[in-house]
């Protein structure tokens, strides 16, 4: 039978860069994927140009962008391993890359530039990766010394034997790429507690005639404020908003969506930059063209028709628009409160909220309290924003995993 000091389950971001780092530190590391295609959520991710990190991550206070039961609990490997750190991995391997939007950065060229150098780092550590390769079922055994397997795991490909395990299986998000729940149920099966797991970063959904008016805007973007949650439970974005046939997507929607739950309302302003009662009321005052001229000069043209052509009262000219309506308007315009009958699913998320509960793993070295026993990356309960925080999250949990692996593992001979 096979022995590796580690076995990876999953051939992700997380899964790809803690065998790098543990193999170039001396560890024998094999990494087994179910899927035949390895990294399929990084080539796809950023628009097939990878958003890996971002520059603005505050590593003294990185839960800010993370979302979790305790969110404290990246606070660890978010420190220890930061966007510098990586975009350095990046430039020693020649990546261009810029940086998009509140320091999202990209890849000049391909997220496969990501995937290579994932692959590379794993070949300089002698790191061995088995794909279309299932796990049927994971056995404990007593490990005399910290040196010895700790675990039988039976595959479609034979048996292996491993001192330590490490899932980093990600989450349900994207299930057409090959997302699977392996990674709660091995949870499950040695004790650990999880936490509810539901949609992440995923476009919200309106059902009814309440929304028939709004189905022509597919299409259209504009910026917005979007807010969900009241008093100390109040999430406020300031981001792109996209209209879908089915109801609404884009930057603004998907960060505010992992904080939205269902049955509640969230509140848009269409008009972020503007005084809106102002700006009507002047116009009102100087204008013989229709309101809905006016108003085109205000906002995208399409979105005036869209609110004009629900009430009679403003289809006319401005200065005979009554108050009242015109007040009515502004105030829809500036906070608009709609209730989301659901979101786009699994099959449309870029996350998933959620996962194995935080109180069960060690933030220094990510090994859950069944001893040699890892969780890295999406399948722990944190959660990061749209703009590269994920990545972060997935290379940081895997160097600290890496690192806490070759401590324990790595004999005299190999140090």
């Amino acid at each position: 039978m096979n022995t590796w000091d580690a076995v990876i389950v999953g051939a992700g971001a997380a899964g790809l860069f803690c065998a790098g780092v543990a193999g170039q530190r001396g560890l024998k590391v094999l990494v087994i994927d179910h899927s035949d295609k390895i990294a399929e959520k990084i080539r796809i991710s950023g628009g097939g140009r990878c958003n890996f990190t971002n520059r603005l991550l505050d590593a003294s206070a990185p839960q800010k962008h993370f979302i979790s039961q305790n969110p404290h609990f990246c606070r660890s490997a978010l420190s220890r391993y930061t966007p510098q750190d990586f975009i350095e991995l990046v430039q020693k391997h020649g990546i261009a890359f810029h940086e998009k939007h509140k320091g999202q950065l990209f890849c000049d060229h391909s997220a496969e530039d990501i995937i290579h150098m994932l692959l590379a780092e794993c070949a300089a550590g002698g790191v061995e990766i088995r794909t279309g390769c299932s796990v049927k079922s994971v056995q404990a055994v007593p490990a005399p010394t910290e040196n010895t397997p700790r675990f039988i795991l039976d595959t479609t490909q034979g048996a292996l034997q491993t001192t330590s395990l490490v899932v980093a299986t990600g989450g349900l998000s994207i299930p057409k790429i090959g997302a699977s729940d392996w990674g709660y149920r091995i949870a499950s099966q040695f004790g650990l507690r999880l936490v509810e797991r539901r949609p992440g970063l995923v476009p919200l959904t309106f059902d009814g005639q309440a929304w028939a008016p709004y189905a022509q805007l597919a299409g259209l973007a504009l910026p917005v404020g979007i807010e969900t949650g009241e008093k100390k439970g109040r999430m406020h974005f300031d981001e792109d908003l996209l209209f879908t046939h089915r109801g609404l997507s884009g930057p603004g929607v998907l960060q505010i969506s992992s904080y939205w739950h269902e049955g509640t309302p969230i509140r848009l302003n269409l008009a972020p930059e503007l005084n809106l009662p102002e700006r009507l009321q002047e116009a009102k005052l100087r204008s013989k063209k229709l309101l809905g001229n006016e108003l085109a000069s205000l906002v995208p043209s399409r979105l005036a028709e869209a609110w004009v052509s629900q009430d009679p009262a403003l289809q006319r000219p401005a200065a005979e628009v009554p108050d009242k309506a015109l007040h009515k308007l502004a105030q829809g315009l500036s906070s608009w409160n709609l209730t989301p009958t659901g979101s786009e699913g699994y099959k449309k998320a870029e996350v998933t909220l959620g996962g194995v509960d935080t109180r069960d793993v060690s933030s220094q070295t990510m090994e859950s309290k069944q001893p040699g026993l890892y969780f890295i990356g999406e399948v722990i309960d944190v959660t990061g924003w749209l703009g590269g925080y994920n990545f972060q999250w997935a290379w940081a949990s895997a160097h600290a995993c890496a690192t806490a692996l070759t401590d324990r593992l790595a004999s005299p001979s190999r140090a």
